[in-house]
Order: structure tokens, then C-alpha cells, then sequence
């Protein structure tokens, strides 16, 4: 079986190797960057083949969304390049997290193809832009509409080809307490994590600097995971534990989670039941919906001092986990 898992940040990457563990298979995945990383660290058989275009953030607003728009679209045709090379040389179901490249040239060549995905259509321009961004959409919803199955890691009434599984995560390996002896955790802990790319900076250094005017009333220590393309200094503020695969884990063993609006880490933090502040990018649409779901939005960031005395230690009960089972009996069952 071929995985194609999109590079853009480690959260397609993280909900696949959940998928990818209850599947029993012999799965190869197509992939780049620190998503490659991460599954590699899991031990896939990885092609790290995919080089995205990044986003340009600065001070946690997206920066030239038409620029970065044709970027995507370019590195998107260089991927069917990428893709039809790789299906020319596996057989097989063809999975993809996102990565519309593979989808493409899986229909051309007329494999059969799941798509995981959380969003039908994208929404990064405005004005005149828009109209190159809508008909860029008509091809995908296109796509999406000739895939043999299409699973939405959320909840809702599955439709056509669609099926709803609820969110996707990763299985913790052990029970609260033993995870945070693990991780060496004794006071309260708040984790700061950015995901797979370079852009959450921001959010480390004004985090920081919340903890810093707080931390006397918090009580509590901070660890940050910058993920694989960070570099911090060294603090006696903090604990930097780099990049993790086991992200998942640190998340139930913390007392609060801060970190972009990623979907994936969103929805661990949710199914484990630990605190979270979610603060999306600017002009990032898909951040932006995400955040408004639970509540937040890019202006939170300066509320971070009130929000983390509000959310530190308030535990939510666990929620519903068997989105990647749901997903992988139907991946199963198209083999």
C-alpha cells in the first residue's frame, strides 16, 4: 500500500502513523521534511521525495497568501511528477493525507484511491485572487468527488463518497501517571509545541515571556518542543525537548497544552483531556475555522498570561478515539 502524507507540518503525518498501526500492512509512505522524520522515528519504510512551499509568517500573520497560492500550485504539478515515478513502480490501494498530487495521477492511471482530508475547499485569497483560488477549487472538489472513498477526520452525516470518522489520533502507551515518571514531570506542566515547520517562533517567544510575568502564580514548569526545524537557546526557564515522535504522549501527560491551531494536536488534546490554548496564524483559514471551534482566535495571543492562569490544570474528560480505527477498516476494506 502506498501513503502519501503531505510534508506541510506533522500533523497529516501523526494521524496517518495511527491509521497506518491499526492497518496490519505493509504500507510505504511518501512524504518530506520533518513529516519523514517522524515517520522514519516510527520505524516506515519512508520515499522522502516532497519539498513543500513555505509559508511566510511574521508575528503570527500569513504573509503573501496569493504568492504562497501559486507556490502551492507549482510545487503541486512538481509532485505529480513525484507521484506518477512512485505509482509507476508500486501497485496497489493508493492513500493520501492532502496530498492532491498523488490523488491526481492515481485517477489517471485509475488505481483505486482514499483520500483523508479536513478540508473540501480552501479559502487563503481575497478579491480578484480569489477567482484563480475558486477555480483551483472546482478541480479539487473534482477530485474529491471521483476518489473511491474520502474520510474527514471530524463528525457529521456521511454523504456520496464521504465518511465521517470522527477525529484521528494516536494511542498513548501507558496510563497518566506512568507517562509523566517518563517524561520526568513532577510539578504542573505546561507544553509549547509549533508543530513541523519554522513558523511558530512567535508563538514560543511570546509564550515565554507570558510564562516568565507568571510563573511565581502558575507553579508549574514549561517545556517546549520546537519540533525538527527550531533551534532555541538554552533557559533555566525551560526544558527544550527538541523534536518528539511521541508528542502525543507528552500531551496527556501535560496539564496544558499552547500551540498553533493545528488540527491534529488540537484533536489529541481534546481526546486526552488536557487544557489547551490554540492560537491560529493570521489568514490562515483552516487555523483560523479550527481555533473558532473552541474558542479562540489570532487575537488570544495577547491573553496568554489571563488564559494560561485559566486553563492550567483544568482537566476535561477523555473524548471519543476511534476515528483511526473507523478510518482503517475502511482502507482495509478497498484492498
Amino acid at each position: 500500500m502506498l501513503f502519501f502524507a503531505s510534508p506541510i507540518g506533522l500533523g497529516h503525518a501523526t494521524r496517518d502513523v495511527a491509521i497506518a498501526e491499526r492497518l496490519g500492512q505493509d504500507v510505504t509512505f511518501v512524504s518530506g521534511e520533518g513529516a519523514t522524520k517522524l515517520l522514519e522515528k516510527k520505524g516506515y519504510r519512508v520515499l522522502d521525495l516532497y519539498r513543500p512551499e513555505k509559508f511566510v509568517v511574521e508575528d503570527g500573520q500569513l504573509q503573501q497568501s496569493f504568492r504562497w497560492l501559486m507556490g502551492y500550485y507549482s510545487y503541486y504539478k512538481k509532485c505529480k511528477e513525484i507521484a506518477a515515478g512512485v505509482l509507476a513502480e508500486h501497485d496497489g490501494l493508493v492513500v493520501s493525507d492532502e496530498d492532491f498530487a498523488s490523488i491526481a495521477m492515481a485517477e489517471e492511471k485509475k488505481r483505486k484511491r482514499v483520500l483523508i482530508t479536513d478540508i473540501l475547499e480552501t479559502h487563503f485569497t481575497k478579491g480578484a485572487a480569489s477567482l484563480i483560488e475558486k477555480k483551483m477549487n472546482g478541480a479539487m472538489k473534482d477530485m474529491i468527488r471521483k476518489c473511491d472513498r474520502v474520510i474527514i477526520p471530524d463528525s457529521d452525516d456521511d454523504r456520496d463518497n464521504i465518511t465521517y470518522v470522527g477525529p484521528i489520533v494516536r494511542d498513548v502507551g501507558a496510563d497518566r501517571d506512568v507517562l509523566r515518571k517518563k517524561f520526568g514531570l513532577v510539578r504542573k506542566t505546561i507544553v509549547v509545541s509549533v508543530g513541523g515547520t519554522d513558523i511558530g517562533r512567535y508563538l514560543i517567544e511570546r509564550t515565554l515571556a507570558a510564562y516568565r510575568k507568571t510563573k511565581d502564580r502558575l507553579d508549574a514548569d514549561l517545556v517546549i518542543v520546537p519540533g525538527p526545524s527550531l533551534q532555541l537557546p538554552e533557559s533555566p526557564d525551560y526544558r527544550n525537548l527538541g523534536f518528539v515522535e511521541n508528542l502525543h504522549e507528552l500531551i496527556y501527560a501535560a496539564d496544558l497544552v499552547v500551540s498553533l491551531a493545528g488540527r491534529s494536536t488540537m484533536d489529541e488534546s481534546i481526546a486526552y483531556g488536557t487544557p489547551g490554548i490554540f492560537i491560529p496564524i493570521k489568514g490562515h483559514f483552516e487555523q483560523e475555522e479550527g481555533a473558532k471551534r473552541l474558542g479562540y482566535s489570532a487575537g488570544d495571543i495577547d491573553r496568554l498570561e489571563t488564559l494560561m492562569e485559566e486553563k492550567l490544570g483544568r482537566r476535561n474528560g477523555k473524548a471519543d478515539t476511534s476515528g483511526a480505527k473507523k478510518a482503517a477498516e475502511i482502507i482495509a476494506s478497498l484492498t
